[in-house]
């Protein structure tokens, strides 16, 4: 049998994603995984992704990677935003925000799977950096040492900082050509007015070069022990309570021991660090910007192979969210200042920069202080003009509020849309930044009583920080996310959602001033769900559910529980928890090649066509039960636990609580929760009743979109498991001619010929699976009655099942277990009792089956009523056993839409099968027919490292 050339193995795994994890480069951090189609150069096919795309320009700051934004006609869009040449600081959130949002609602993409065990959240938290106010000794005297340098930090007072950052917005938002041509004005600015001249010549052919300005810049941006790291997620969080939480009424929980400062002006210290720190990454961000944009044109200065190595290494991560967030401000915050009037108080000038000079009074007992008598640098004792704050396309946020709500199907918000957009649009008004602080604490008593030190011991070891925080109308959650200076990574979920609650007072009111934006909540008749909380990444399977930027809404409510915040009793899985930081998954690039190869363990030259086969979740010895039926009876929360880390798992005589808990107690509880599904079928005379807990923190991946090879049959014998025939002959997706090539298996008694009316060979879809892959099947019903069967146990005894489980492929390599567990959520399951689902009124090019979500949700009635009719499970009929044939292929850019898009399905049984997973503690790839085929989704749970595919029509 002649093996299958380079040519022919190209043209079989055509439209086959391949999966990957490279490193970028020095400073980068955890290699960086992908998904490719090396074989395609169509771009219907490579541009094929497993994750939705942002649908508004309001939150397109969740990344700081490439992000394509799919707006909706409603949206509002950014008016001055210009394309132009400007610098990368290869660094981005981990995990990938955008992989966050799988095409399935409650997943992830491959991206974010790989990433969320080197999370950001994982980082132990910033030496010294424990208060929104003072800072430690070791923090004070590097701040000293930095302002009394000779080379370093001139001594600016908030004056001269505010007026440097309108100089930096002008500049940013102008046109810059003739910006690059004078570097040596630049050099003057920074020199003169920011940052004192070099004490050393660092470039005797251009000492005015702009290589030498970012050069210092970096210098004291790096500094470390000075500035604050947003590489940290609890300070991209608190970013917004510096700059916006006056007077003191806000308060903010993540597990980190960052306190909220003494008092106002406490706080306001740390303001003025903060502010100096933008500033000094705007001057760095126009100069980088500069030269980047006249290598671009070709134009200006660049720099030399050895200014860019220094760079790299000099500017540390720390450096590199600096800029971020310098561009950030550019982006969307306008300064503005206007003359104090007689009737107002005078601004005492420098009142901020003053509070530095109280470091040697607070801190003169240390050793190594540096003492200096900062009132020499206040040359005038009343200031002339008050500066304020204010984002630039408020407008914009208000709209994608209101956009956010309407897609999370929020309760009448087709009435109260007018509303929150008026209210949105009010907190954008300017904040002053130089105002004395108020001379008292007005802070009133914590919501947390003194209890964060309790809440702190309890937090388990999580790859997502649990966040409660302390919500108020117009309080800095919602001011922060309309100015729209937000810093990539979940933040915004968090500011979104919080917005929306603080502009309805009404809401507040009923749900309670503390907010866990990680847990869930029950209002108005629908539940609402962090995709933290593994509640919500089951119910999202559900028919009618739906998803945006971290939130999942459902019209399932636990049983019994009123209006209010929620939290629910979750262990994290061992084997995940071990696999962090440096012993991650991610950083064994090789094995997440080698385990997801198309060609398996294979020798590239000596593949041949039997050691493939078609992988069906369906090939069953004894066929399962028909007209199978799932129905959701209730979701349960059982009285709360004191600590989550005692989370009952396999008790199952959990009480639901007692009416006495109903009463409205401010507390957050946290409840161990469960769901109660019937199952029917033609084989049982009644219902079966069963219950599965929710006690594990698993997570669930879309499967990587595929498109069938346009160049290749298939031809399979019925005595045989290996493909006996692939034609790549044919025209390629192009229609142009491909040479014929006819490979015959070793099993067939004769070389078939091509594909006719009468040839007992039938023609297969997807891509074959080399029989490296060892994989088991077995269906839903089957695994619901073996409970006490675990994972390893179900594989080892995959291939002696006597059930309607399906063995191995007889091509797997011998005497080895299967390695994957496919459970089977198509064959045999009823379709729906009413198929005219509004969800599905607009369809594809390829079949009336896909069903197209709109990106323009229109204003959405929800019914009142809780008491829902429940429609059972949309899956496959038994007449899947025999194999399906596809619809006719469609255009590339038909696929892209159809594989890129999000599709309202869900179901009853997808509940059902999250929730099995959640209860066993299983990772599980969810594996579309519509969308992929299972060859590909097993391969990707290969390079995951994950055993379990969950395969659903």
């Amino acid at each position: 049998m002649a093996a299958l050339t380079d040519t022919e193995i190209e043209k079989l795994f055509s439209g086959a994603p391949q999966f990957f994890a490279r490193s970028q480069g020095h400073g980068t951090g955890a290699p960086h995984p992908s998904v490719a189609f090396p074989w395609n150069d169509e771009l219907g096919i490579r541009d094929l992704t497993d994750h939705v795309q942002i649908g508004d320009d309001a939150w397109g700051s969740v990344t700081a990677g490439p992000r394509i934004i799919h707006r909706d006609p409603m949206s509002v869009t950014s008016p001055s935003a210009k394309k132009r040449p400007h610098f990368n600081a290869k660094c981005q959130e981990r995990p990938n925000m955008l992989s966050m949002q799988g095409l399935e609602k409650g997943t992830i993409g491959y991206q974010a799977a790989l990433e969320i065990s080197v999370a950001d959240a994982l980082q132990e938290e910033q030496y010294g950096f424990n208060s929104l106010g003072s800072k430690g000794h070791v923090i004070v005297e590097q701040r000293q040492r930095l302002i009394t340098s000779k080379d370093g930090l001139r001594h600016l007072d908030d004056a001269t900082i505010m007026e440097r950052l309108i100089v930096n917005e002008e500049r940013y938002q102008a046109e810059r050509s003739g910006v690059r041509m004078k570097s040596q004005e630049l050099y003057s600015e920074l020199f003169n007015k920011v940052l004192h001249p070099p004490t050393r010549v660092i470039d005797s052919k251009d000492p005015y070069s702009l290589a030498v300005q970012i050069h210092a810049l970096v210098k004291v941006l790096g500094a470390p022990n000075a500035w604050i790291d947003f590489s940290r997620v609890e300070w991209r969080i608190r970013l917004g309570q510096i700059l916006w939480a006056f007077p003191l009424d806000d308060e903010i929980f993540d597990g980190a021991s960052i306190n909220e400062g003494n008092d106002a002006q406490d706080r306001s210290e740390e303001r003025y660090w903060l502010l100096l720190q933008i500033l000094l990454a705007c001057e760095l961000l126009i100069r980088l910007d500069a030269i980047t944009e006249g290598d671009e044109l070709g134009l200006g200065q660049s720099l030399r192979s050895s200014e860019v190595h220094r760079f790299e290494k000099e500017a540390n991560i720390s450096v590199k969210w600096s800029l971020i967030l310098a561009r950030a401000w550019l982006e969307n915050i306008t300064v503005t200042k206007r003359n104090v009037s007689h009737s107002e108080p005078s601004t005492p000038k420098g009142w901020l920069s003053s509070l530095t000079s109280k470091m040697n009074l607070k801190h003169d007992h240390m050793y190594g202080a540096h003492h200096v008598d900062h009132t020499q640098y206040r040359h005038n004792p009343q200031s002339e003009h008050i500066y304020a704050i204010q984002g630039r396309y408020t407008e914009r946020q208000a709209h994608g509020l209101v956009h956010f709500a309407r897609k999370l199907r929020w309760p009448d918000i087709q009435f109260s849309g007018p509303k929150v957009f008026e209210k949105a649009i009010g907190l954008g008004k300017a904040t002053p930044i130089t105002t004395p602080p108020l001379s008292f604490d007005s802070r009133r008593t914590s919501y947390f009583a003194g209890d964060k030190s309790a809440v702190h011991d309890r937090r388990q070891p999580s790859r997502r920080r649990k966040i409660e925080a302390a919500l108020h109308a117009s309080g800095w959650f919602s001011k922060s996310y309309v100015s729209g200076l937000i810093l990539p990574g979940e933040v915004l979920s968090h500011y979104l959602m919080s917005a929306l609650l603080e502009v309805d007072e009404d809401v507040l009111t009923k749900l309670g001033p503390m907010a866990n934006l990680c847990g869930g909540f029950v209002y108005n008749g629908k539940s609402f769900w962090s995709t933290a909380c593994i509640v919500g990444r089951v119910l999202a399977a559900g028919q009618g559910a739906a998803e945006c930027m971290g939130w999942i809404s459902s019209d399932i409510i636990p049983r019994g529980l009123e209006e209010g915040w929620v939290d629910v009793a979750v262990d994290a899985v061992p084997a995940d928890v071990a696999r962090t930081g440096r012993k991650a998954r991610i950083y064994g690039k090789t094995t997440i090649e080698r385990e997801s190869d198309v060609l398996g363990d294979a020798e590239p030259s000596d593949v041949l066509p039997a050691d493939f086969i078609i992988p069906h979740e369906n090939a069953y010895s004894n066929a399962p039960p028909s007209n199978i039926r799932i129905e959701l009876k209730s979701l349960n929360f059982y009285a709360p636990i004191d600590s989550v880390s005692t989370t009952p798992t396999a008790d199952k005589g959990f009480h639901p609580f007692s009416d006495s808990s109903k009463e409205k107690d401010p507390e957050i509880h946290t409840y161990p929760a469960s769901t109660t599904f019937t199952i029917s079928h033609d084989a049982l005379d009644r219902d079966e009743y069963h219950n599965f807990a929710l006690t594990n923190d698993v997570y669930f991946v879309t499967a990587h979109p595929c498109v069938p090879s346009s160049y290749v049959k298939y031809f399979k014998s019925p005595t045989s498991p290996t493909i006996q025939q692939i034609d790549v002959g044919g025209r390629d997706i192009n229609g142009k001619p491909s040479s014929p090539a006819h490979i015959t298996g070793k099993h067939s008694s004769a070389t078939p010929r091509l594909a006719s009316r009468n040839t007992p060979y039938r023609r297969m879809t997807g891509h074959p699976l080399h029989r490296f892959y060892n994989y088991t099947a077995i269906h839903l019903v089957d695994l619901i009655n073996k409970p006490s069967l675990s994972l390893d146990e179900l594989l080892s005894k995959g291939s002696s099942n006597t059930g309607h489980s399906r063995s191995p492929s007889i091509s797997s390599i011998p005497n080895k277990s299967p390695r994957f567990l496919v459970i089977d959520c198509v064959t045999g399951f009823a379709p729906p009792q009413s198929p005219d689902m509004p969800s599905l009124s607009r369809m594809s090019s390829l079949s009336s089956s896909f069903g197209m979500e709109p990106t323009n949700v229109p204003p959405i009635r929800m019914p009142g009523s809780l008491e829902m009719e429940r429609r059972p499970s949309t899956a496959a009929s038994s007449r899947s056993r025999i194999e399906r044939i596809d619809p006719p292929s469609p255009s590339p850019s038909s696929k892209m839409r159809l594989g890129t898009r999000r599709r309202q399905f869900g179901s009853d049984l997808e509940i059902l099968v999250r929730a099995v997973c959640a209860e066993r503690g299983w990772n599980a790839v969810i594996s579309r027919r519509r969308r992929g085929c299972l060859a590909c989704a097993i391969r990707e749970a290969g390079a995951l490292g994950w055993k379990v595919i969950v395969r659903v029509e």
